[in-house]
C-alpha cells in the first residue's frame, strides 16, 4: 500500500518538499500517514528523521529554512517554511517514563521508534514518494478500524496516562464496532491516574473527543467503566448529546466541542464547575455558562419574541440555546421550528436603539443613575414596539418616561 503524492498537495507542496530535502533520509509519520490512507484531510505534517535534533537544525538551517527548538531534550524541532510548521521529531526510545514525562535517548532504527508509539494506526511512515513503512499492523488495523495500542497496552499506557483518553478519542474518531478489549481492561485500570495529568491535557482530549461525528456511544463506555466520573463527576446528560449529535449529522453541522459538552452538562452549576476543572478559556467558560443559564427556548417561540431575544442576548447565544432545546425534545417532534429559528438567528442583524444617554441629559435629566433608567425604560419599550419606533416616537416615549420620573 502506498500514497500517491499526485493526489495529496501536502505532499508536493513547495514547503514541504524543501524542507524534507533539506533533512535527507526523513518519512512522514503519525497523523498525515494515516489520514492521507483514508483519504480523510492533512492539517499536522510530522516527520520523523535518523538523526539527533542539534544535527536536524542544522541542515535546516543550512538551507535558510527557519527552525525554533521546540523540544530537544525530547528531539523535536519545528521547521518554518513560508506559512506552514513542521514539527520534526529525531527517532527515540524511553528510558524512564513516570506516566506523564519521559527521558528518551535517540536511535536510527526506525522500528524501535515505531514500537513507542501508542496506537498502531499511528505508527506508520511514508517516503517522499509515498512509499509505506508499517512496523506493527496499522494498515490492517486503519482498514478494518481497529484502535490498537502498540504492543502492551498496559506498558503504553503507563508510560503517558493521557492514552487512556486518547484510545476512546481515536476510537470515535475511527473506530468501527467493539472497542479493543485488552486496552479497554488497561484504561479501565489505570483510570485513577487521570488526575496526575495537568488539567489543559485532559481538556484538549476530551474537546477532541467531543469533535467526532458521534462521541456518544464511547462517552457511554467511558461512564461505564468509571472513566468518565474521574473527569466529570457531575450529572451527565449523555442521551441529549446523542440527540444533538444526531441533530449534527442531519443538517451536516461541524461537531461544536463546546455545545456538545454543554449538552452533557445539566446545569450552568455543572458548566462552572466543569470550566474550573478543565481549566477552559474564559471565552469557553462563558459560553458554555450562558448556554445552560437563563430562559429555554421553545420550540413555539413567536418570530418577535425570537427578534426580542436576539436583541437582548446576541445570536450566538441564541444558537446555543435552540440546539441545547432541540436536542432536550422528543426525537419525533417537528424540526421545522427549531431549523426558522436557527435560520432566524443567522440572518438577524441587531437594529441601532436611536437614543443614548446624552439625549435624556439634553432632555433635562441631570447626570447620574436616572439617566441609564430611564434610557433602558425608553429602549425596553422601544424593543416591544418590535423596533418599529422611529427615532422621533422614541424622543416622544422619552418626554413621556422623564415626565413620570420627575412630575
Amino acid at each position: 500500500m502506498r500514497i500517491d503524492p499526485a493526489q495529496h498537495g501536502w505532499m508536493t507542496a513547495p514547503e514541504t518538499v524543501a524542507v524534507m530535502a533539506a533533512l535527507g533520509e526523513a518519512r512522514f509519520v503519525g497523523g498525515a500517514v494515516r489520514n492521507a490512507l483514508m483519504g480523510a484531510h492533512v492539517v499536522d505534517i510530522d516527520i520523523a528523521v535518523p538523526m539527533p535534533p542539534t544535527e536536524a537544525l542544522l541542515r535546516l538551517t543550512a538551507k535558510d529554512i527557519k527552525v525554533v527548538e521546540t523540544g530537544m531534550d525530547h528531539g523535536t524541532v519545528t521547521a518554518i517554511a513560508g506559512t506552514h510548521a513542521f514539527e520534526i521529531t529525531s527517532l527515540r526510545r524511553d528510558v524512564e517514563t513516570d506516566g506523564r514525562h519521559a527521558r528518551v535517548v535517540f536511535t536510527d532504527d526506525w522500528a524501535e521508534d515505531a514500537a513507542r508509539r501508542d496506537f498502531t494506526i499511528n505508527a506508520m511512515y511514508a517516503s517522499v514518494t509515498g512509499e509505506i513503512f508499517d512496523y506493527a499492523t496499522g494498515v490492517e488495523d486503519l482498514i478494518a478500524g481497529r484502535v490498537r495500542f502498540m504492543g502492551d497496552a498496559r506498558t503504553r499506557i503507563a508510560e503517558d496516562y493521557l492514552r487512556v483518553l486518547r484510545l476512546f478519542r481515536f476510537h470515535a474518531w475511527y473506530g468501527k464496532g467493539d472497542m479493543d478489549a485488552e486496552g479497554l481492561r488497561a484504561a479501565a485500570e489505570a483510570k485513577d491516574k487521570l488526575g496526575t495529568l495537568s488539567a489543559e491535557r485532559v481538556a484538549k482530549e476530551m474537546l477532541r473527543l467531543l469533535e467526532a461525528r458521534n462521541p456518544a456511544p464511547v462517552l457511554r463506555i467511558m461512564a461505564a467503566t468509571g472513566i468518565l466520573s474521574e473527569i466529570l463527576p457531575e450529572a451527565l446528560q449523555l442521551p441529549r448529546l446523542e440527540h444533538l449529535a444526531e441533530i449534527d449529522a442531519d443538517n451536516m453541522f461541524l461537531g461544536d466541542a463546546v455545545l456538545r459538552l454543554a449538552a452533557l452538562l445539566d446545569s450552568s452549576e455543572a458548566a462552572h464547575a466543569a470550566s474550573d476543572r478543565l481549566k477552559l478559556s474564559n471565552a469557553d467558560r462563558t459560553r458554555l455558562e450562558q448556554a445552560l443559564s437563563g430562559d429555554r427556548i421553545t420550540a413555539g417561540l413567536s418570530a418577535q419574541g425570537a427578534r426580542r431575544l436576539l436583541y437582548r442576548i446576541g445570536a450566538g447565544r441564541v444558537r446555543d440555546k435552540v440546539f441545547l432545546q432541540w436536542a432536550a425534545a422528543p426525537r419525533a417532534a417537528r424540526a421545522l421550528p427549531w431549523r426558522m429559528l436557527l435560520q432566524m438567528a443567522e440572518s438577524w442583524q441587531r437594529p441601532r436603539f436611536p437614543l443614548t444617554g446624552r439625549d435624556v441629559m439634553q432632555a433635562g435629566v441631570p447626570e447620574g443613575p436616572d439617566v441609564g433608567r430611564i434610557l433602558a425604560q425608553v429602549e425596553d419599550w422601544w424593543v416591544g414596539t418590535d423596533f418599529a419606533a422611529d427615532e422621533g416616537a422614541c424622543r416622544d416615549q422619552l418626554q413621556q418616561v422623564i415626565a413620570r420620573a420627575h412630575p
